[in-house]
């Protein structure tokens, strides 16, 4: 990496420069075009030519502090700014009007679209990995909205590799130095999401439009979130659960089911993710079988959710299958003392 040299605070443009700077950017020669190319040995797309083929790009209107860093072939397009402390990855490619502040990372291949602002001038930092995208006008790693933070405390943020954050979500730091907000791989984050303070989000998530992650949420993997959904503080969301669009989620989901509701119930298992995600058809069959022992009973008289897990763990078949046995963890993790309970359910009695 090589330090960005000569591109300090420059005089304003005239209007004519700035309408041909903007004419520029707007044509097919735009050195900001984000290439694709395949690669040989896993066939997956990755983003441009290699760093090492691809010439760095400062545009002049770009604000660049001359102690920041910058990776090989990075493109900065016009009225970007990237501060002292920060560190820019080989191949980025910052769109106009984009931002990185503070003690800030991006990994190779990022993307950061139009008006996207990454970081902020506080203590702590913000890290971002490899190959994702920011989307138009988000703010990830800005200060939390927390009012318990002390300023001056230390705050940080973790973002993993391969995410896409569309345009208009938020992404705090943490609220104090003992903790840190996470977010892990392949995550889909839809536009206007917001993922408060100390949030733990693991990999392969998807969250559609305006869901509302309140703080320290921890959200496992391959869970899916539909629209407009909002998510209690502390709550925990399990692998491969499913939330149902317009839902206000004020207690724990565990793994595998599926919620939805003003104040979200459970509605049974999230049987499609299950299937889409590979699950066998002998998996799922022992599932819904723990799953109706638990939830609903053929004898009202079999006691509280506790004493029917014990009887699925007696199970000579049901206990030896993975899934079942992770289900039950699940659900038994979320009557912990310092854990919310698990969503609300209807005691069916099959009769």
């Amino acid at each position: 990496m090589t330090s960005a040299l000569r591109f300090g605070f420059r005089r304003p443009l005239s209007l004519a420069l700035r309408g041909l700077i903007l004419r520029r950017f707007s044509s097919s020669s735009n050195p900001l075009h984000c290439f694709a190319e395949e690669d040989k040995h896993d066939g997956t797309e990755k983003r441009g030519p290699p760093h090492h083929n691809r010439p760095t790009f400062i545009h002049p209107a770009a604000i660049v502090h001359p102690e920041a860093i910058l990776g090989q072939g990075v493109s900065i397009g016009p009225f970007c700014t990237i501060g002292p402390s920060a560190k820019v990855g080989n191949a980025c490619q910052l769109y106009p009007g984009s931002h990185v502040f503070g003690n800030t990372e991006l990994g190779d291949n990022c993307v950061l679209m139009v008006g996207a602002v990454v970081g902020d001038d506080l203590p702590g930092h913000t890290v971002i990995g490899c190959n994702n995208t920011i989307g138009h006008h988000a703010v990830v790693g800005a200060k939390c909205q927390d009012m318990k933070y002390k300023p001056g405390n230390e705050c940080f943020l973790e973002i993993g590799a391969n995410n896409e954050i569309r345009e208009h979500t938020s992404i705090h730091r943490s609220s104090k130095p003992s903790d840190i907000t996470v977010i892990g791989d392949n995550n889909l984050i839809m536009g206007s999401c917001h993922i408060a303070h100390d949030c733990k989000v693991g990999s392969n998530n998807v969250f559609a439009n305006n869901t509302l992650l309140a703080g320290h949420v921890v959200v496992e993997d391959h869970a899916h979130a539909a629209g407009a959904i909002v998510v209690h503080q502390f709550c925990h969301i399990g692998s491969f659960s499913f939330i149902g669009g317009g839902s206000v989620v004020s207690q724990d989901i565990p793994k595998y089911m599926m919620v939805s509701g003003e104040r979200a119930q459970l509605r049974g298992l999230n049987l499609e993710g299950l299937r889409r995600h590979g699950f066998s058809v002998a998996e799922i069959r022992s599932l819904r079988a723990a799953y109706r022992k638990i939830f609903m009973p053929i004898d009202a008289n079999l006691g509280g959710v506790e004493d029917r897990m014990v009887q699925v763990e007696q199970d000579e078949e049901l206990v030896l299958v993975p899934t079942v046995r992770s289900m039950l963890q699940s659900i038994r993790d979320s009557f912990a003392e310092d854990r919310r309970g698990i969503c609300k359910f209807r005691s069916w009695i099959v009769t």
